[in-house]
């Protein structure tokens, strides 16, 4: 088993920006943790052909939680390669399936009604790019301390970035996939974007347990991999 951080250059604002989606590689078939935003399909597939891996053994795609970074381009993913299997918490598989307003569009909502005029015009892109993201159903629903992909990988619940926000953990390659979970900041973990955690203290405790792991190596989604 391996694990490969696909590294995903994009711009935003005129700024250069990353981000790290994961390949999983077991016996011979492909899981992809997160699908990154819209329109990002190409450049996901084209990290992974560069990986040295086909695109026709993906088999899973694992959704860490709901937000338009880590969805973006799920339904594309779904639309061009049908036969991928799709991995959420049962909690977040109600917003990506659209049964229920998803959280982070609730929060941004609010926060539109207090912001600045010169805060409203990102708002208001913010709330609208959250809008926009496709729904579609969910075909495996995991829980805190599942075992998937062979018995290789535990779902770890890390609620406070979302409430169902799921990290992955590899005991025999002593490895965790954190999403927002953790991020890479100063050669630290530390907690993803505070200002956005729809609970802080839950935040927190979720990464006290991760690092509680004591894994080798955090697959971040935002800052890249840290090794211990």
């Amino acid at each position: 088993m391996e694990i490969i951080e696909l590294p995903i250059e994009f711009e935003f604002n005129g700024q250069t920006n990353w981000i790290y989606p994961s390949l999983i590689v077991l016996n011979n078939e492909l899981t992809l943790v997160d699908t990154g935003y819209t329109n990002f399909l190409p450049l996901i597939e084209n990290e992974i052909l560069k990986s040295g891996y086909e695109i026709k053994n993906l088999k899973n795609i694992i959704i860490t939680h709901y937000d338009d970074d880590h969805i973006g381009s799920l339904c594309d993913f779904k639309e061009k390669f049908p036969w991928i299997n799709i991995i959420s918490s049962e909690v977040e598989s109600r917003y990506i399936s659209g049964e229920v307003k998803s959280e982070r569009l609730v929060q941004a909502e609010k926060m539109l009604a207090n912001m600045s005029d010169e805060e409203k015009e990102f708002g208001e892109w913010f709330v609208q790019q959250l809008k926009n993201l496709k729904h579609l159903p969910i075909d495996e629903k995991v829980h805190d301390g599942d075992r998937i992909l062979d018995n290789k990988c535990k779902v770890i619940a890390t609620p406070g970035h979302t409430s169902g926000h799921i990290s992955l953990y590899f005991p025999s390659v002593k490895s965790v996939i954190t999403g927002d979970a953790s991020v890479k900041e100063n050669q630290e973990l530390v907690i993803a974007n505070p200002h956005f955690c729809l609970d802080i203290d839950k935040a927190e405790q979720s990464l006290a347990k991760i690092r509680e792991l004591e894994a080798d190596t955090y697959y971040c989604y935002h800052g890249g991999k840290f090794i211990l």
